[in-house]
């Protein structure tokens, strides 16, 4: 209410060209007060002499002198103010005019900053000036905005915390089933091993067992035998030593001794070592068996991981078009940029002339796509169905365009070849060959900026064909396509045996 109040009776106090409370107020004759000053320098820079409020003019220059009465009022008032609205006030100088020693009631939009009502009238005169309230509801409607856009990027990068607290714990759950599943392929394995050892092992036991056994069975009659013979031999013996010849005949007549006793004939019989070479081949059979078995497992198994990898990165395709300003004048784009197939020679002696700009291939059938990357990771997707012969991977911005291309790291592309229809290379300094089972329709590119990878998937097959690791990229990379030349096409009407267009495939439509 005190605040009110004073800024009530203020109004009756304002000098009209400040806008100040007086100052050594005077009184023109016509009745208006003015500040001295204020009114003394308007005059002194006008020819004529004129109320500032009512416009009548004087033909002399009036005499100025103070108005007591008001000069008093304005002492009162601003006695009274200091004592309402002065004293709560904390930090008075930081509210003061250092300059003038009037409060900071303006905000200086051309120089951004607070300004009190003699600052207006003179240093800042022609500059847009506005109370302070309004510029404080400006900048609090701004600070507003800015507030809640730090508060969505906190809450963003707090959702990004997540998300990439979450792709570890997927991580980590990925890498533990991915470990028992190898556990589990390898304990296969040794289970298997240790089933054929054991396999092996007992089959040798038994037949070492069976071998005893008759062994066995042969010295207990052989035994038996020796037996009977010395009980013979024995009888032989005492029947000898009688010097009685009938006792002699007689006993050979009733004891029948003149003959030994039945026995076996042992000449043609013998117990072999037990052969085990069947057992041991057996075991390796089934090894082998296992092996296979293995193989098979692993197989599946990497096919398994290597199409969980291609939907990992298919995860981060990009839409791709070609970039015309950078095709070799004997490339043909589609409408929708999305395909390129080299020209036959009439379509060469139909061409328009384009303008070699800087970024036009000269001499190579090239052309980069329109969209470039310089960090994360990206994946697009080629149909090279039908070709002989293609390029094509990725290549940095600073690439030599003109004259014969050298497609290596070294001068910035990272890429793979098709040569004489069945023949692939990478293209990493002195071509690599690749050896690959199949020949693939659809080739997806994969780049990792920060990772430095490059990488290369048969799609269909689902399988890994190559990948430059450990790259270092400072630059922007730009997909990079080369449908090579059309053969045979240049010289006949077949068409050409390379005719078939490259084809920039959406991801994951075959």
């Amino acid at each position: 209410m005190a605040a009110a109040n004073y800024l009530q009776s203020e109004d009756q106090f304002l000098c009209s060209i400040c806008l100040d409370v007086f100052t050594d107020p005077v009184t023109i004759p016509c009745g208006h007060n003015f500040c001295k000053n204020c009114i003394t320098e308007h005059w002194n820079t006008n020819d004529q002499y004129l109320c500032l409020m009512c416009k009548e003019g004087f033909t002399t220059r009036p005499d100025l002198r103070v108005n007591t009465f008001i000069s008093e009022m304005v002492a009162q008032f601003r006695q009274s103010a200091q004592q309402k609205l002065i004293d709560p006030v904390e930090n008075l100088e930081g509210r003061m005019c250092t300059e003038h020693d009037k409060p900071l009631e303006l905000f200086c939009k051309t120089d951004q900053t607070c300004v009190c009502m003699l600052c207006n009238v003179l240093d800042h005169k022609m500059h847009d000036v506005v109370p302070l309230k309004e510029e404080y509801e400006g900048k609090k409607v701004k600070l507003g905005k800015t507030e809640a856009e730090i508060q969505q990027m906190i809450q963003k990068r707090r959702l990004k915390i997540q998300e990439i607290k979450h792709s570890v714990d997927l991580s980590e759950e990925d890498g533990d089933r991915e470990i028992a599943e190898g556990v589990q392929v390898f304990t296969s394995l040794k289970e298997s091993v240790e089933r054929g050892l054991n396999e092996l092992i007992n089959t040798i036991k038994e037949k070492q067992k069976t071998t005893e056994k008759q062994a066995e069975a042969f010295i207990k009659e052989l035994e038996q035998e020796i037996s009977e013979l010395m009980k013979r031999s024995t009888e032989v013996e005492q029947v000898l030593r009688s010097e009685d010849h009938l006792h002699l005949l007689q006993s050979v007549q009733s004891l029948n001794i003149q003959q030994p006793p039945p026995t076996k004939d042992w000449t043609e019989v013998s117990v072999c070592p037990s052969s085990h070479e069947g057992t041991v081949v057996k075991a390796v059979g089934t090894v082998v068996k296992a092996v296979v078995q293995l193989e098979e497992t692993l197989s599946k198994e990497m096919k398994k991981l290597l199409e969980a990898e291609l939907k990992r990165v298919q995860q981060y395709a990009v839409d791709v078009t070609l970039d015309p300003d950078t095709a070799h004048p004997n490339l043909i784009l589609s409408h929708d940029r999305k395909q390129v197939n080299d020209r036959d020679l009439l379509s060469m002696l139909l061409r328009k002339n384009l303008p070699d700009n800087p970024e036009r291939f000269s001499d190579c059938a090239c052309v980069l796509g329109k969209q470039s990357f310089s960090s994360g990771r990206f994946y697009f997707e080629v149909q090279v169905k039908e070709k002989t012969e293609w390029d094509f991977g990725v290549a940095r911005e600073s690439i030599n365009r003109k004259g014969v291309l050298a497609l290596s790291p070294q001068y910035g592309y990272w890429t793979i070849w098709l040569r004489n229809g069945n023949e692939y290379y990478a293209a990493a300094g002195p071509p690599v060959c690749l050896s690959l089972k199949s020949q693939p329709q659809k080739v997806g590119v994969f780049v990792d900026y920060e990772e430095g990878l490059v990488s290369f998937y048969d799609v269909d097959a689902a399988t890994h064909i190559c990948s430059y690791t450990g790259c270092s990229f400072t630059e922007k990379l730009f997909p990079y396509f080369s449908p090579c030349d059309n053969d045979d096409g240049k010289n006949s009407n077949d068409g050409g045996k390379n005719s078939a267009p490259l084809i920039i495939s959406p991801v994951g439509v075959n």
